[in-house]
């Protein structure tokens, strides 16, 4: 098989830290090492039943969401209250806190928590919001992301997805109740459309994997946690610095070439 866009931009990246001068130094080391691993994760085709595992870890009754996640890696963390809507969105974390000494706004989902009233326009204004934002953003799939509560709050600069996330725009239910009638063709339809992290990472929709412990994060969400920190913390390194006209470019130039093939 050819190589992907996605495996060709990895291997790009390798290249050029290679052949920097001085590479004994651990920040580069590590970078080489994260990306090694992404590409591996690209040549590495899963199968079938790994695509339909990722779905069923995704949807985990103890894989970790926002608040646990809130809970371990951000320090003085004050949360907001309010959708400017109706009243307070249960569904919706949002709030402020510090990550490694960094000061960070976040938003994030909690699944489990009913999100009932005016979804659609407040999806349209959250992305209109986040594509003119001035500052460095980072997104992370961390467990089901379904369609526009999704894309909602990944209009951003990276785009992470945990290994065993899932992405898309339709549940596999939900796709094999319209093509083949019978919701129980789920398997079938994971198969096709590809949820999973390694998939996503191959189309371009999502710029790195953010490993998992071995069986899923709820075997271990301390472990989790410390590897989404990571993860987030390299990605914001790489923002660092990156004017806001410049970084407001980038995303609009980055979420309109999307699905462009031609």
């Amino acid at each position: 098989m050819a190589p992907g866009e996605a495996e060709l931009r990895l291997r790009e990246r390798l290249g050029r830290l290679r052949n920097l001068p001085l590479l004994g130094g651990t920040r580069l080391s590590a970078e080489v090492e994260r990306l090694e691993k992404q590409l591996a994760r690209l040549e590495a085709e899963p199968t079938d039943d790994e695509i339909w595992r990722s779905v069923e870890l995704s949807r985990h009754p103890e894989r970790p969401y926002t608040l646990d996640y809130v809970e371990r890696l951000l320090e003085d963390w004050v949360e907001l209250h309010g959708d400017r809507g109706r009243a307070d969105d249960p569904a919706i974390v949002t709030g402020l806190g510090r990550l490694d000494g960094r000061t960070v706004a976040l938003v994030g989902h909690q699944k489990g928590r009913d999100e009932q009233h005016g979804q659609g326009g407040a999806i349209a204004r959250s992305q209109a919001a986040m594509a003119r934002l001035g500052v460095p953003t980072v997104a992370c799939i961390i467990g089901e992301g379904g369609s526009g509560g999704a894309i909602a709050l990944a209009l951003s600069d990276r785009v992470l997805m945990q290994e065993n996330a899932i992405y898309s725009v339709i549940t596999p239910e939900g796709c094999a109740a319209i093509l083949w009638r019978d919701a129980g063709e789920k398997q079938k339809a994971a198969a096709a459309f590809k949820p999973d992290a390694a998939h996503c990472l191959e189309l371009g929709v999502v710029d790195a994997i953010v490993p998992e412990p071995p069986g899923g994060a709820q075997t271990d969400p301390a472990a989790a946690a410390t590897l989404l920190g990571e993860s987030i913390g390299e990605a914001l390194e790489e923002l660092e610095g990156v004017p806001g006209d410049e970084l407001r470019r980038r995303r609009r130039a980055r979420f309109r070439s999307i699905g462009v093939y031609a």
